[in-house]
Formats: C-alpha cells, structure tokens, sequence
C-alpha cells in the first residue's frame, strides 16, 4: 500500500470494516450544512434510501421532498442554484439522471448551475431490485454532458469528502454511489482532491514493468486483493483509484501508461461510456498501450445477490486477474 495515503491499515483483513458509499454521502451532506447554510438538499421520495434523512432531521427547514417527480426536482434546484443556494438533489441513479437527464441538461448544464447531483443505488451490486433499478449507463449520461464533473467514490469516507469538496465548487456535479456496504479502504487522513488520482498500491519487481490497474468505485478493492495476491506470482501491479472521472486526470494517466505499458480499467458500469471509455480517449491520442476492460458487457442487469451477480457479470477477482495476465502477454 502508498504509505503517504493513510490507507486503512486492515484493507486486506478478512474483517475490514464494511460502509455504504451513500450513508458516506449522508453524513458528508450533514457536515456540508453545518459549514455552509446556502446548502439545501431536495430528494425524490427516497429519503432514507439515499441517506438523505440525515440532513432532513437537523436542517428540516432547507430540505424539500419533490415526491416522485426527477424532471421538477432537477429544474427546482436550478432556480434555487439561480438564487445563490446550493442544492444537493438525490434520487435512485436510474431516475436522475437517469430520468430527468434532460432537464439536468438544460436547466442545470447548460446553465451552468452549482447543482449537485447524488445518484444512489448504481451498479449491478445493487442486487434484488433487478435490472430496471441497476443504473449501469449513469456515468455515460454525466460523462457527455458538458461543464460537468462527475466523480464515483471508493468507499464511504471518500464519499462524504466528495461532498465536502463538491460544495466549494462551481457548476454542476454529478455523484455516484452505492446501496451495499463495501470495504473502508481509506481514512480521515487520505488526501482527496476533484480530478487528481492516486496511487493505492504498488508491487513492482525488478523484472519488467508492472500493469497498471484504473479503477473507480467500491471495485477497486477487489482490485487491490488480486493485485496482492499476484505478488505471489512475482506479477507487478499498480492500482490507481480514478475517484474523479471527468475531469479525468490526463497527466496521471498517461504517466501510468508511459511506466507501466499496458492497462486494465476496472468498474461497475458498461465498459461503453464509462471509465474505460474515457481511459481509451485519452490515451488513443497521447499514448496508446494494450488495455483490457472490466465492465458490464452491453447487457442489462438482473436480480441476484451483490457477489452472485459481480461475478456473473465478469467484475470479480478472478476476471480481473484474467485481464491482467491477458494483457501482460500484448505489451
């Protein structure tokens, strides 16, 4: 592990501590209040399941319930942008932006309004609640829309710093998060920054140049343990948390391409659109290495358990592995 980082000493325990990225988003919404009173949170009838509710008992006065309707809770928090607040809005990922992407396009992008964006529930990891309510397209959607940033926290300390650092912004922000508890993999110590990446883990030997692993999301830990376990194999990695993918960290990623010559992308989206996307524009015109891509494979969700459908899709331990061994044999 990068020791300057402040790591969770326990990342590779069999008992490492277990949050949900969206109660890190909660509680950093909580903290965002208390430090600024612009900020008012409006939430889509999912109160408790975005962790909004948080914010809800201490500040009842500035939070709104819009009730199921995404398109008017996205065109209400531009005018309260218009008149100097600063709204956090959230709802399920497939219903905003999902379903009022043009109204977050319109009235907040294209205005260029201090929106916040929470999308909750993203990825296949949600679980039961099938593949109408898996956001596996949300990246993409934020990804196009110009003047947005959009950033995919690893885990819930990272979450509740997005939000901090999301306040002190200007324009539109898109966050997403997760329904599970997944592994802390950072601290209260761990810088964070909008648009900087960072190296978590590095097992170089001395033989060869190791793989490069871009990762964002909850995902990355799965990153990590095979990154560890490869060392056994006297395999090298480097595995890099992209918390922020757009604006995506360029001069970071074609560092890690020029040191490492080839790369695997890693998350819990369609791989078209998504982080891999992004990581192949960039590089296809600064410098084009062997990438292998874990993602969802243009298909939709379904239901079964977070594990049962990680796997099922193609984005655990052992198809991350795969693809670092694939592309080792491209460099």
């Amino acid at each position: 592990m990068t020791k300057d980082l402040h790591l969770n000493p326990k990342l590779f325990d069999k008992d490492v501590e277990k949050n949900a990225t969206r109660t890190g988003f909660g509680h950093g919404l909580v903290l965002a209040g208390d430090k600024n009173a612009d900020v008012v949170a409006l939430c889509a009838d999912l109160t408790e399941s975005t962790q909004m509710h948080f914010f809800r008992d201490k500040f009842p006065a500035r939070f709104f319930e819009m009730g199921v309707a995404e398109q008017n809770m996205a065109s209400v928090a531009s005018g309260m942008s218009a008149m100097g607040k600063i709204p956090f809005i959230a709802s399920y990922a497939m219903f905003s932006p999902g379903r009022n992407w043009e109204q977050i396009r319109t009235t907040i992008c294209y205005n260029n309004r201090h929106v916040i964006i929470a999308g909750s529930h993203a990825g296949v990891s949600v679980g039961p609640d099938g593949g109408s309510h898996q956001a596996l397209e949300d990246i993409a959607l934020a990804r196009v829309l110009p003047r947005m940033t959009v950033i995919s926290p690893c885990d819930a300390i990272e979450a509740r710093k997005a939000v901090l650092a999301s306040v002190d912004m200007e324009g539109p922000v898109y966050i997403r998060l997760a329904r599970n508890k997944t592994p802390v993999m950072t601290t209260n110590e761990t810088p964070f920054e909008i648009g900087k990446a960072q190296m978590f883990y590095d097992s170089s030997f001395p033989q060869g140049r190791p793989v490069g692993i871009i990762a964002t999301g909850p995902l990355l830990h799965k990153a990590l343990k095979v990154a560890e376990q490869l060392k056994k194999e006297k395999i090298s990695v480097q595995v890099w948390n992209f918390a922020t993918i757009k604006p995506l960290d360029e001069k970071a990623l074609v560092e890690i391409a020029k040191n490492c010559g080839a790369i695997v992308t890693v998350e819990e989206h369609q791989i078209a659109g998504g982080l891999g996307s992004a990581v192949s524009e960039c590089l296809a015109q600064n410098f084009p290495v062997p990438i292998e891509f874990i993602g969802v494979r243009d298909q939709f969700g379904q239901s079964g358990t977070p594990e049962e459908l990680i796997e099922h899709y193609g984005l655990g331990e052992s198809n991350i592995a795969e693809a670092i061994k694939k592309v080792i044999s491209r460099k």
